[in-house]
């Protein structure tokens, strides 16, 4: 293979919360890089996904789902969807059988605006009934200028191969963007983080896990172990009393699963180290998102 035949080029999956964005993402690359959780507005960064192959290489590219920002911390989940739009080679939209275009008219404009070809995933569709996917399809194909629409189940691996297909068939000529030994352009720690901030999602209810934050104070590793210290930020005082729990069952909880999911992950034992915070409205603050690393 050489650079002229080479294919290389960003894949920008994006679409509204909780219709299975991340789900597909770690289908696609073969990893959990992205959270997934039932709760919608899991994902807050945007976070690439390498595949590499002799001939092509695709980068990857899980977007914050599409929503009306209420805070400053949305107002920065929507600047990277907006990034993921300027820089794609290939947008996948990806909806599923109940969603619809209420409050993302404006970007699904930009979409049409492109000039990007769009593949259309229509997810989800084990739970279809009747004409429910054809209704959905022709609702869809009426607002948005699209390639081509592929039915999939990205929980039961359902045609998977032909999103694949397709994005290669659409992939420019170019030159690897990354070396071709990469998984992700995220650090470590940024995976340890979002390992934790998926643990308070699944184990705390109502506000909580949107009012979390969760920074990476030490990472150091040797051969035998990782050492990881995290601090847990909450923005009111009540907040870290129901994170810590009672006796600090609830956080002890979290530290044990996050521990296991980081082992899994890392491959090598870790030791992690909890601590929870209290930062007053850090969403609301954009001095203290940009402290978090939302800076785009």
């Amino acid at each position: 293979m050489t650079e002229k035949t080479h294919k290389a080029g960003f894949v920008n999956i994006i679409g509204k919360p909780n219709v299975g964005k991340s789900t597909l993402m770690n289908v696609l690359v073969g990893e959990r890089l992205s959270i997934i959780s039932s709760k919608a507005q899991t994902t807050r960064h945007r976070i690439l996904g390498l595949i590499n192959d002799a001939d092509y290489q695709i980068v990857f590219s899980d977007t914050p789902g599409m929503l009306k920002p209420k805070y400053e911390l949305h107002k920065s989940m929507m600047s990277f969807v907006n990034l993921s739009l300027e820089d794609a080679d290939v947008i996948v939209f990806v909806t599923d059988l109940f969603e619809t275009d209420n409050e993302i008219e404006e970007v699904i404009e930009k979409i049409n605006a492109s000039g990007v070809p769009v593949l259309l995933v229509i997810n989800k569709i084990d739970l279809s009934k009747g004409n429910t996917l054809e209704e959905v399809t022709q609702y869809w194909t009426k607002r948005l200028k699209t390639d081509t629409v592929i039915p999939v189940s990205a929980l039961e691996n359902f045609n998977i191969e032909r999103i694949m297909q397709e994005i290669l068939d659409r992939l420019p000529v170019h030159p690897p963007y990354y070396d071709k030994e990469e998984l992700t352009d995220r650090p470590e720690r940024f995976f340890a983080s979002e390992i934790i901030r998926e643990k308070i999602f699944i184990n705390y209810k109502k506000e909580i896990p949107y009012s979390t934050e969760v920074s990476i104070d030490q990472f150091t590793e040797d051969d035998k172990i990782i050492r990881v210290r995290a601090i847990i930020f909450v923005e009111r005082s009540s907040q870290k009393g129901i994170i810590i729990g009672d006796k600090g069952k609830a956080i002890k909880n979290v530290g044990i699963q996050s521990r296991e999911a980081m082992e899994a992950f890392f491959g090598k034992q870790v030791f992690l180290e909890t601590h929870v915070k209290v930062e007053d409205d850090w969403r609301k603050n954009k001095n203290k998102l940009r402290k978090f690393g939302y800076d785009q």
